[in-house]
């Protein structure tokens, strides 16, 4: 039965590359630089926007928010605020933002703050556009296939690339069941990409968003199939930035160098990773965002080195050659590059204050954890090794194990 499950899934994901290779995979326009977020209006006017709706957590809503108000009032462009986004949005606010947007006549959303208000803002978006279809029911691929309004993305992270990907990852706040809409309608069409945003941001997010980036990265990099040559190098290149660059914007907010070259990266990991999938990873990652409220970046962080050490010889080889792109290790053996860039992983992950495991998992939700993880993972995510329900166990056991 693992073997026929594993021959479908495969032949799933081969037939979706050779779909996808037929589809028209659009970047987000982007904005750079210190005090790009004050250019927001006029491409809003350049689009005819009159009224748009602002997405942001509290703390942006309070912090960076005022700076976008001014710049909208000062080009005569009308707006209202939803600041209520918290990490891992639920389909509760999503439900929230598409009612003002629609009370208030808006016609574009400005999404501002880490992937969960850009997350929410696409979610809502999409019911926008799709009003007869709840955020459930667009759980999965292309169920949007609506043009949404103007959509200017701007992450005050360096991490989830929500400002150029296909998903809204939404948690349903009463199952607390966490999944992915995923349509390429919901691509943003700007993102300013502005380093002053992600100045203030703590040690802490700046580590954990930027690792979520890595993770992007890695997982779009070592997948078996739908791989391009494009999706192939922007994930060598947002590696090798991340490696460079990551401590530097953690050790020092006011780098305004990495903190921008950290921007790029994660917006090359997030086309990465939108044009080819993630993998096991994400989906471990997932059920412990919508379980526990675990921030998404942290996740992923913690749970990396372990499932690439769960993959073994399988990604020896690109781990290899990633470990002599980052200068970990440019001589031996493919297994001994591949495993001294794991454990840099760790040992980044130590350096900025990172766990090693989770002691929070309660073991009586690790089969509703593995059937969810499954379920989200296949057949669609073309993962170097498919898991079964024991594999993704063992995975979930080593992250309370190492805790």
């Amino acid at each position: 039965m693992e073997a026929l499950k594993r021959a479908y899934y495969r032949g799933y994901q081969k037939a979706f590359d050779i779909g996808a290779r037929l589809l028209y995979w659009r970047k987000p326009i982007t904005i750079t630089g210190e005090g790009a977020i004050v250019k927001a209006p006029e491409l809003f006017a350049k689009n005819g926007n009159k009224k748009v709706i602002i997405v942001t957590g509290r703390t942006v809503g309070k912090t960076i928010a005022p700076i976008a108000k001014e710049a909208l009032e000062k080009a005569g462009i009308e707006y209202v605020h939803y600041s209520e986004v918290s990490a891992n949005p639920t389909v509760k606010v999503v439900n929230e933002i598409q009612k003002m947007y629609l009370e208030n006549n808006c016609d574009g959303f400005l999404a501002i703050g880490g992937g969960s208000p850009l997350d929410a803002a696409k979610g809502a978006a999409a019911r926008v556009v799709r009003p007869n279809k709840s955020v459930n029911n667009m759980a999965g691929i292309f169920k949007v296939m609506h043009k949404i309004p103007t959509f200017v993305a701007v992450p005050t992270t360096a991490g989830t690339g929500s400002e150029t990907t296909i998903a809204a990852v939404i948690t349903d706040e009463e199952t607390h069941h966490k999944y992915a809409i995923m349509d390429l309608f919901l691509v943003p069409k700007y993102a300013i990409l502005d380093p002053e945003l992600t100045r203030n941001l703590p040690p802490k997010t700046t580590a954990t968003t930027g690792m979520d980036a890595l993770t992007h990265a890695i997982e779009a990099y070592i997948s078996w199939t739908i791989n391009t040559k494009e999706t192939i190098r922007l994930a060598e290149e947002a590696t090798v930035a991340i490696f460079k660059y990551l401590e530097r914007a953690y050790n020092d907010g006011n780098d305004m160098e990495a903190r921008q070259e950290m921007l790029i990266a994660s917006y090359k990991a997030g086309f990465a990773f939108t044009r080819v999938g993630v993998g096991n990873i994400h989906a471990i990652a997932h059920t412990l965002g919508g379980l526990y409220n675990t921030p998404h970046g942290l996740a992923n962080a913690v749970i990396l080195p372990i499932v690439l050490e769960e993959y073994g010889s399988v990604i020896y080889e690109k781990l290899a050659h990633l470990a002599g792109l980052t200068g970990v290790m440019t001589t031996g053996t493919d297994e001994e590059k591949a495993k001294a860039f794991i454990a840099e992983i760790r040992a980044m992950n130590k350096r900025m204050g990172i766990p090693t495991g989770f002691d929070h998992i309660q073991p009586e939700h690790i089969p509703q954890m593995t059937e969810w993880a499954l379920k989200e993972c296949n057949p669609l995510y073309p993962v170097p090794v498919v898991f079964n329900k024991a594999r993704t166990a063992k995975v979930i056991n080593r992250i309370i194990s190492e805790a």
